[in-house]
């Protein structure tokens, strides 16, 4: 991955190019890359954040359900999946995922995030079931669910179109999809890493359908294992040149890649990748915060997930690019069966309040589609002898 020095010729050019508010192209997000120097990275991605979103920090009160995790894939990087059988598989039944829904409700969420492993044989009628009963406990919270993978999945097991699934999950509530099984998505790194059928072709497809349905939908991008610099430049094109199409992302969300540091309760490391990757570092996220930014210039957010990155690298990557800090998880399961590194399992909206204005910036609530619910005041200026941004 290694980086280097730009000349100062080539960081004019580029400079000039941003703030005028010309579309960086495919050589110019590699030449950002190349870059060594974060703080001029970070400084004109801080620059088109808040030309885009001000002095604001996005964040929504959400909750995460995972309703099973047996997954007739294997994928490379995940500590998630378990195979029917495995001691720890687990399938809900609706009623359940209901129960464990409502003893969220108390926390004034607004979304409830659901992704699933790609279960082999639940029939396709226990996913718009299992909306509804949510969506009649939970009438004031949007639901977001299911990736493009799990759409994919549904087809096959319903012998409906995704036109159709589509149909049924947003008569029963579906308010967004979810952004996951993009990973990368080059065939040159996806053959390595991906064990389900679902690729760029169909990924892109059922997103388009979403958008063309009204949904708006987010996008992410698993970076840090086997990729190279050109290959997150070439996804985020690819979702660039998507949304030049169809408006239809709301926020990009880079996912850092996680080592199983812990082992599962049985013991197996289920990580494949880990014996040859090293995680990105702090530096390198930010950087890739950073270049998403620049590059990514039709999507109107940039999103932190701070499961993946520790609470730290989260506050500082709100200044390299990102305007939105994802909500109040309680229970992350597809991160937490793999991190050691001290991140919590929870953080309330007090929580996230404080560290956004300890970065600075100004909290505001938002919901699912991105209408403001609530504004709150900004960092105390008396507090801090001269307030400004966190730098590296």
């Amino acid at each position: 991955m290694g980086g280097g020095r730009v000349d100062a010729g080539l960081k004019r050019e580029l400079e000039e190019k941003v703030r005028a508010g010309e579309r960086l192209t495919r050589e110019d997000g590699i030449a950002l890359y190349a870059s060594d120097d974060l703080a001029w990275l970070g400084g004109l991605a801080h620059e088109v954040r808040t030309r885009k979103n001000g002095d604001v920090v996005h964040f929504n009160v959400n909750r995460h359900l995972n309703m099973t995790n047996v997954c007739t894939a294997s994928c490379a990087y995940c500590s998630f999946q378990r195979k029917p059988g495995e001691k720890d598989a687990y399938t809900m039944r609706i009623e359940e995922a209901v129960r464990l829904a409502k003893a969220m409700e108390n926390e004034n969420l607004t979304e409830l995030h659901i992704v699933n492993g790609l279960h082999p044989t639940l029939p396709w009628r226990y996913y718009p079931r299992s909306l509804s009963a949510l969506k009649e406990a939970l009438p004031n919270v949007a639901l977001k669910a299911f990736t493009a993978t799990e759409i994919h999945h549904f087809e096959t097991i319903s012998g409906l179109s995704a036109s159709e699934i589509l149909d049924e999950l947003i008569e029963a509530g579906l308010e967004s999809l979810t952004g996951g099984g993009a990973e990368i998505f080059d065939w040159e790194v996806r053959q390595h890493i991906v064990d389900h059928r679902t690729h760029w072709e169909d990924w892109s497809r059922i997103h388009r359908l979403a958008h063309e349905k009204g949904l708006k939908t987010p996008a992410t991008m698993l970076y840090g294992h086997i990729e190279e610099h050109r290959h997150r430049v070439d996804h985020v094109l690819r979702l660039r040149e998507m949304q030049d199409e169809t408006g239809g992302f709301q926020v990009f969300i880079p996912l850092r890649y996680q080592h199983d540091f812990v082992d599962m309760k049985d013991g197996k490391v289920r990580n494949k990748l880990q014996a040859r990757t090293t995680m990105a570092t702090g530096a390198e996220a930010l950087k890739t915060f950073a270049v998403s930014r620049l590059l990514f210039d039709n999507v109107p957010h940039v999103k932190v997930f701070w499961v993946m990155h520790g609470v730290q690298t989260a506050q500082l990557a709100l200044q390299h690019g990102a305007d939105d800090m994802d909500g109040s998880v309680v229970e992350y399961k597809i991160t937490h069966d793999a991190d050691d590194f001290g991140t919590p399992n929870k953080l309330g909206r007090e929580d996230l309040l404080d560290l956004i204005r300890d970065a600075g910036f100004r909290p505001v609530e938002r919901n699912t589609r991105y209408e403001i619910l609530r504004e709150y005041p900004g960092p105390d200026a008396d507090l801090r002898e001269s307030p400004q941004p966190m730098r590296v």
